[in-house]
Order: C-alpha cells, then structure tokens, then sequence
C-alpha cells in the first residue's frame, strides 16, 4: 500500500492532508523521515506518527463488544450514539455488527470487517442459534415453551417462527435460543403470547458467549476458536 493512501485510512485524513503531513517530516518509517507519498509500505514496515506508531492491518478482524444501552449497531447514525464509540482501533469504521441489537437491547455483538463471515451468522439459511436473557412485565404463564417449541403467529407474518427453545428462570426472566433474526422478533414472540418484555439481554451467538469479564461498553477480540466456531453455511457445504 502507498504511504499517503496509509496515512489517510489509518488518521481519517484526505490524501493532500497526508501528502502535507509527510512533507511537515510527521512521519517516519522504520525510523527514517520519509516524505515520499507513493512510498511502497511492506507488512514488516513500522509507520510512527508524531511519535506514535500506526498499526498495519493483515487480515480481517474480529471483537466481541457488551453492548450497553442507548446506542445503535449501525456505523453511522445521524441521530444516537453508535458501539463504534467504544472502538479503540484503526479503521474502526470498516467494522460491522454482524447481527444487530436494538437501541434499548444490551449483550453480546460480533464486529468484524469479514463480510463472508459475518454472513454465516446472519444469513437465515445458515440458522445460527442467538440466546437472550429475557426479563418479563408478567410472570411466564404455563405452556409457553411447548408454544415456542411448536412455532408462534407473529403479527403481520404468514409463516410461524422456526422452534425456539425457553428455559424459564424465574416467573419473570427466561433465556430464549432462537436460530432466526426477525425484525423485533422476541418482543412480537412474547407479545403473541400475551407478555411484554421489560427488558433484553443477549448472551450467546452459536456457540460464542458473552464474556463475564467485559463491562457494558468494553470488548475484545476473539479468539482463534471462536473465530472458527461460525463454520461454513449449509448451503456451501453441499457444493463441496
């Protein structure tokens, strides 16, 4: 990658900023003031500006972030507070939620900027299992879990909702596992049957849990075995 085109996604700059930048001897490379914008940078290249080092990216990314509440899943939203706000890292922009939570909604959200990956948990035909702690205005009422096990009508849909799985908690807090991603969908699914959800906390994608350890707002990168936990779509596997 040429140096200005660098130096322009990792400050957020326009090119002729950089170009201006590596001209004011900002920037060096391995130690050296280079002022050159077309400068070929190499992976083993260390890049400081003013002092301080920019981080090469090799390969895509992936976090996990405890997404609290008030804040949107979107990259840009003109009117809250996006999660790219607790992101501390180069190129923040270029990540994305792969598997959206509701503004008031808090729990675990998946960020990367693999976009094949990032399919296979929102894609409908891969049904990627989500769990949510649910808290309830009314106690569960009997029968609700062979209701969801069997389907349910949401309002407004022609088809019933794919099985999901209720454990109940208490009277008033559930975990609910549900392999599709409808709009609002545990919200309409305790509404057709008679609850309203006071409050949603999601703790699992696939086999992916929230960490214990993250506080509302703080996150960190998966690992190797959580990366290769979303495998390869159904659909994929039978081509092979």
């Amino acid at each position: 990658m040429r140096l200005d085109k660098f130096l322009s996604q990792q400050l957020e700059i326009s090119r002729a900023i950089a170009a201006r930048e590596l001209r004011a001897k900002k920037v060096t490379v391995n130690g050296e003031v280079v002022r050159d914008g077309s400068f070929k940078l190499l992976p083993e290249h260390e890049v400081e500006y003013e002092g301080n080092l920019l981080q090469q990216q090799s390969g895509p990314r992936y976090f996990m972030l405890n997404k609290p509440q008030g804040y949107v899943c979107s990259t840009d939203d003109p009117d809250h507070p996006t999660i790219l706000y607790f992101l501390e890292e180069p190129m923040a922009w270029k990540l994305h939620a792969a598997g959206r939570l509701d503004i008031d909604t808090t729990g675990l959200v998946l960020l990367t900027d693999d976009g094949q990956w990032s399919h296979r948990i929102t894609s409908p035909r891969h049904h990627c299992d989500k769990t949510y702690r649910v808290m309830l205005e009314e106690p569960i009422a009997d029968g609700v879990a062979a209701q969801f096990a069997a389907g349910v009508q949401l309002h407004g849909e022609k088809n019933l909702t794919k099985p999901a799985v209720l454990e109940v908690v208490s009277p008033h807090e559930v975990l609910l596992t549900i392999s599709e991603g409808r709009y609002h969908q545990v919200k309409r699914m305790f509404a057709a049957v008679g609850n309203h959800v006071a409050a949603l906390h999601r703790e699992a994608v696939g086999t992916i849990r929230l960490d214990a350890d993250l506080e509302p707002g703080e996150y960190r990168p998966l690992t190797e075995e959580e990366i290769a936990s979303v495998g390869v779509p159904d659909e994929i596997k039978q081509i092979q």
